[in-house]
């Protein structure tokens, strides 16, 4: 028996055990507060949509600034790591034959871990002692405790991924000479990143505790600076290859395709392990401080992640094309017919797919250093984010839940609901595009970010803005109803569906795919080069600021 068969064979036996059902209440809790975070976080956004385009006065007792935070931890943090760990737990426990009890248990330290720093961060934003929004840059000073809530966040992003390399490595010992499942292989990739990406932000945050409890009189802006986009940068490529790990397994799967290649797949997941993380500097390309060459390095690291990127293009359409034909497409475009639109297990993921495109010739415009100073503090760099992470990555997202959901719960993924999930998905679409674009638009008009309405005083430019921001309005009130639509879709997947079996999607791979080489397998040799990586992109430039002079708190609130 070859690799392929004894992988298949291994996926026909846990197709027959079914899910584990103390491992599925695990995921499913992580995604029971995925999408309370989602519910919570899109009715702050809708405010603050209304707020900024002038049609709405938000309450003194919780203004602009702080709902702009909430709004972007709950759902940029929050939303996203909850969604990412209960995904691949149960990716891990349905491809490896079961969590391990220790791991499971591991799971549930890591969840606590989160939920109380969600509780210390959400408590000091509601109470007014953290309007510093999703970068909680200092000099802006919030109350230690919101600092100490996103140490526990950390902490439990490291619990949970240890627990994964614990399962993988007993996974690996017991079936010497074997592939890790490819979605297993996805998951490694993913919490590695966690783990070294958010190495950065933890130095950061464990520095800042003291300056806010008033220990030390200053802190240095711009290494505190730097360390939080070695993590903010990397996190957006997390929810990537989060993203991606669905288009590769599960979407084949879904449309009656097969993957296109186990080892280009492998090849993408250490290309973007290795290379994302020395790009912060890009997201700093206004800052002092920082030498034009040591910037220019970090746009070349975030460039390179365009590499991955067009890989993954040519393997998604060559599957759609290669699945199409052999449903009978004719002609140049006549396979495209053919691929199940009606599904929104597939038109969601396919609608992110499309979105990336425009969104990822945005991300290379912002990463050029001249078209960056142009765009830097507008709109437009709120509307690419929209556009990437609340359509590339939440539709996505959102498709994995319509069968990720009713496979933990033991439930059907009826007609209906598959009916309601593509109104959702439409109404979704229409309103990033209205919100992502009139962003985009105005931001080029000079717009700035994260202000609340204002007309400076009547100004003609900043008067010419308003028709653009109702247009946000418009957007933000068609995604507060698609969020409600997917909170109802999910609550009823898990709770009131049918009880039935539904599956779990994962693709074969062609008969006559290249084999993944043995190397692909040596995670040990990835975290070297990714670490010789990081070392070249930045132990030098942080040297160079680390005796950059303090600076003491400033309260703007």
């Amino acid at each position: 028996m070859d690799l392929a068969e004894k992988n298949v064979f291994h996926h026909k036996i846990t197709e027959a055990l079914g899910v584990n059902a103390k491992d599925a209440t695990l995921s499913l809790t992580f995604l029971v507060v995925s999408f309370t975070a989602l519910l919570i976080g899109g009715v702050l956004g809708l405010l603050q949509g209304l707020n900024r385009a002038g049609l709405f006065e938000l309450p003194a007792w919780f203004d602009y600034y702080q709902t702009l935070t909430a709004h972007g931890i709950l759902l940029l943090l929050v939303f996203t790591t909850t969604f990412a760990v209960g995904y691949f737990y149960a990716a891990l426990s349905h491809t490896l034959g079961g969590l391990l009890p220790k791991v499971r248990n591991m799971g549930w330290i890591a969840f606590g871990c989160m939920v109380i720093g969600v509780v210390f961060v959400a408590a000091t934003i509601i109470t007014g002692e953290a309007s510093v929004m999703f970068t909680f840059y200092p000099p802006m000073q919030a109350s230690p405790w919101f600092y100490i809530g996103l140490v526990f966040l950390v902490v439990g992003i490291w619990i949970a991924a240890f627990g994964a390399f614990i399962n993988v490595a007993h996974w690996r010992k017991n079936h010497k000479g074997q592939h890790i499942p490819l979605l297993a292989f996805f998951a490694t990739g993913v919490f590695v990143m966690l783990v070294f990406g958010s190495i950065g932000v933890a130095v950061e945050v464990l520095t800042l505790i003291p300056w806010a409890f008033g220990w030390k009189e200053t802190i240095n802006v711009m290494l505190s600076r730097t360390l939080f986009w070695s993590f903010g940068h990397t996190l957006v490529n997390i929810w990537y290859l989060t993203a991606i790990s669905a288009w590769y397994v599960a979407v084949p799967k879904i449309i009656g395709g097969k993957g296109f290649s186990d080892a280009l797949t492998r090849l993408v997941v250490i290309l973007l392990v290795i290379l994302n993380i020395p790009g912060g500097f890009h997201h700093q390309i206004v800052d002092p401080g920082i030498t034009e060459s040591w910037k220019f390095i970090h746009v070349f690291m975030s460039l390179s992640i365009g590499f991955p990127s067009l890989m993954t293009a040519f393997a998604m359409f060559a599957v759609f094309e290669r699945t199409g034909r052999r449903k009978g497409g004719k002609g140049l475009l006549g396979w495209f017919k053919k691929l199940p639109w009606g599904d929104v297990r597939f038109l969601a993921p396919f609608i992110a797919m499309a979105a990336f495109i425009p969104g990822g010739a945005g991300g290379i415009a912002q990463t050029n250093n001249q078209l960056n100073q142009v765009v830097h503090n507008s709109l437009w760099v709120v509307g690419h984010f929209h556009l990437t992470v609340g359509v590339t990555v939440a539709l996505t997202f959102f498709g994995i839940s319509y069968w990720l959901i009713p496979y933990l719960s033991k439930r059907k993924f009826t007609p209906q609901i598959n009916r309601l999930g593509i109104i959702q998905t439409i109404l979704w679409t229409v309103g990033m595009l209205f919100m992502a674009g009139s962003m985009h638009a105005v931001g080029l008009l000079g717009s700035p970010r994260r202000t609340s309405y204002t007309t400076y005083g009547d100004h003609q430019a900043a008067l010419s803005w308003d028709p653009y921001l109702i247009f946000l309005a418009i957007g933000g009130t068609l995604l507060i109803v698609a969020v409600l639509l997917m909170v109802y879709i999910a609550v009823h997947l898990m709770f009131f569906a049918p009880k039935g079996k539904t599956e779990f999607p994962i693709a074969e791979q062609e008969a006559d795919a290249y084999p993944a080489p043995k190397w692909t397998e040596r995670w040990g040799l990835t975290i070297v080069l990714l670490i010789a990586i990081v070392a070249m992109g930045y132990v030098v430039p942080i040297i160079e600021i680390l005796d950059v002079p303090g600076s003491p708190p400033f309260r703007t609130w």
